[in-house]
């Protein structure tokens, strides 16, 4: 028996039309790590990489990915170490991340394969594929482009102090954090306090995200994520790091922004960016939407990606 859209059925998921669940979940040894992998798709078809963002996990592709998977491609994703049901870490950094994606990328596939990165996933993206351009064919970034920030115009031994105070930064608060756990409420309270990040997500999705990202304790429910993650870094990294870096992009790119602003958003405005990207590249602003572009217009955006794979 089918549930209404919106309300939750006898499995416990939430039912939002055009969602589906990955046709395979498979789980990655990363040194040590234990990574949640997903798949969409015919598992003989061409690979592509879908990498979500910080404080997400795989099952927020649930709509974008059957739309890339029925167009061909065996559309392979995971939840980041302390997301979803990958493993929690002592600590986590930006380096380690891509440690974790190049465990999925070489159990998944040795051919050079095209990649599709949303926020943290695309700016994960960016700076995998210039250190292994040998393994990829091109790459869509939603929101994902690096931003502008402030950079201090600093020498180099400036440079090397400010790094060791963004380590100390970081490994002080893990030592603070390291005993605590996320607050349980119910499946209502999660999607409501999830809202605040994602304003323009209906409360029906944001629902759908607890059913599949959240996991039921015996005080209530707890979102799936290490409660030692925070906001503005995951290690020592900064934006505007890959964006003087862009101009040298070695394969295609795609970047694609919205124009409504959100508290989870990187903050990347379009004349900000065009001066840096490669030569070749394309860049797709997408009117009247925020960060989660591929929630909020999922036909749209994967019509996009298709004709840039295409390409």
């Amino acid at each position: 028996m089918s549930a209404r859209d919106g309300a939750a059925g006898e499995d416990g998921v939430v039912r939002i039309p055009g969602a589906r669940a990955p046709d395979r979940r498979r789980e990655v040894d990363a040194r040590g790590v234990r990574i949640a992998v997903y798949e969409w798709g015919d598992a003989t078809a061409p690979p592509l990489l879908l990498a979500h963002g910080g404080f997400d996990f795989a099952r927020t592709f649930d709509v974008f990915a059957p739309r890339l998977a029925d167009a061909g491609w065996r559309v392979v994703s995971w939840d980041h170490r302390g997301h979803g049901d990958s493993q929690h870490t002592a600590l986590y950094s930006w380096e380690a991340d891509q440690r974790d994606m190049l465990a999925v990328l070489d159990s998944t596939t040795r051919v050079p394969c095209p990649a599709v990165g949303h926020s943290k996933g695309g700016a994960l993206m960016t700076q995998f594929i210039q250190a292994l351009p040998h393994r990829f064919t091109r790459l869509a970034a939603i929101d994902g482009l690096p931003s502008r920030s402030p950079a201090p115009d600093v020498a180099e031994h400036e440079r090397t102090r400010l790094l060791a105070e963004e380590l100390s930064s970081w490994l002080d608060r893990r030592r603070r954090v390291a005993t605590i756990v996320r607050k349980a409420g119910t499946p209502d309270e999660l999607a409501r306090r999830r809202g605040r990040m994602n304003p323009r997500l209906s409360h029906d999705w944001l629902r759908y995200l607890v059913s599949v990202g959240a996991q039921r304790d015996p005080d209530g429910w707890r979102w799936k994520l290490d409660p030692a993650l925070r906001f503005g870094g995951f290690g020592p990294w900064r934006s505007e790091w890959s964006l003087f870096r862009l101009p040298g992009f070695p394969v295609p790119l795609l970047g694609i922004l919205g124009t409504v602003s959100e508290p989870m958003d990187w903050g990347t405005q379009p004349d900000a960016v065009r001066p840096y990207l490669p030569r070749g590249s394309r860049l797709e602003v997408v009117p009247d939407v925020g960060h989660f572009i591929h929630i909020e217009k999922p036909a749209a955006v994967a019509d996009l990606v298709l004709e840039f794979l295409s390409a």
